[in-house]
């Protein structure tokens, strides 16, 4: 099968750093299922993973979001059956989606929203699935316009996971909804996708978000840059308020500054249930048929925003260097193989 991997951590300038091979085909057992990859988008995973694990010369395929068909099942799979349409994630231990076929995990899976095509569905899983798990399940937000009010600041709103957390703070909480975007492009985007207010997060950010909520905010999903913004957004958070973080701070945080207000931390990490195969692992598959269902009714919608072409090589380092560059608005989206 067509597949692209690379051998070794190399800047993405370099032709080398991502390379078209052909691959076995993979063999499907237990409760896997074998996916055709139809299309698949690009994360800041894939770009961290390529520049940090070197796979010392053998073939390391890349990818997690992904959107295809199921072409087989192993004996042990009871959720899904040849010809169902798919969308996931994927697993960070397992061989990735930049590759016609691909096996994952049944209980990681979800249907492919029917009024989306392969590409706009692939742009949904990872971004979503963090999302999700961050409002959700690591702060217990109650969903539904009858459930508790109050504020939440999502910085980096215009990127991958903040453009859905956007909408599902909009559109499933009573939640008042604050946006960090800086440009005038990335802020139309935000506040198209339901931010009821858009700050710049390269300006007085606390001044900002004061105007619009003088009593600071209960909720920070603090999505990039966190180090930068960290000791803003401690004074932002009301008293015994929830600061989320997905990055990887390029500096130690000072915990201690939560103390006085009974501020409390929390990691969302989407692989978590994938990587040690946790009892609720199955919670993946009921959220992104969640999420199928809310987007064919119309409540959510995808986040692709640039179709970059097919699943290659050349595309693909197109990808990671506008990934790697910053300043992407949504998600980019490969799809086919050459």
């Amino acid at each position: 099968m067509k597949a692209v991997a690379y051998r070794r951590s190399l800047p993405i300038t370099d032709a080398e750093s991502l390379v078209d091979v052909t691959l076995p085909e993979p063999v499907v057992q237990g409760r896997d299922l074998l996916v055709r990859v139809e299309a698949v988008s690009v994360n800041p995973v894939d770009t961290k993973i390529r520049a940090r694990v070197d796979p010392q010369g053998a073939d390391k395929v890349l990818g997690w979001d992904a959107a295809g068909t199921v072409v087989a099942i192993g004996a042990d799979v009871s959720l899904f059956k040849p010809g169902d349409q798919v969308y996931y994630a994927g697993a960070l231990d397992r061989s990735g989606s930049n590759a016609e076929l691909q096996l994952v995990d049944e209980r990681i899976v979800g249907r492919k929203p029917s009024t989306l095509d392969f590409f706009q569905a692939a742009a949904m899983p990872l971004t979503t699935i963090t999302a999700w798990e961050l409002l959700f399940d690591r702060f217990g937000i109650a969903r539904g316009n009858a459930a508790q009010s109050g504020t939440v600041l999502i910085t980096g709103a215009a990127g991958g996971v903040g453009s859905m957390a956007v909408q599902l703070a909009r559109r499933l909480t009573n939640l008042t909804v604050i946006g960090t975007a800086s440009r005038p492009e990335t802020q139309a985007w935000v506040r198209e996708l339901g931010a009821h207010h858009v700050v710049d997060h390269r300006g007085d950010l606390k001044a900002q978000v004061l105007t619009v909520s003088p009593q600071g905010v209960d909720y920070v999903l603090s999505l990039t840059h966190t180090e930068q913004h960290y000791p803003t957004l401690v004074e932002l958070l009301k008293p015994q308020g929830k600061l989320g973080l997905i990055d990887d701070p390029a500096t130690p945080l000072d915990i201690t500054l939560l103390k006085r207000r009974s501020l409390s931390l929390h990691w969302e990490f989407m692989f978590t249930r994938s990587l040690f195969q946790t009892e609720d692992m199955k919670a993946q598959h009921r959220l992104l048929n969640e999420v199928a269902d809310l987007v064919d009714a119309g409540v959510l919608r995808s986040t692709l925003r640039e179709h970059l072409g097919p699943i290659d090589a050349a595309h693909l380092r197109r990808a990671h260097a506008q990934i790697e560059g910053a300043g992407t608005i949504g998600k980019l989206v490969l799809g086919g193989f050459a």
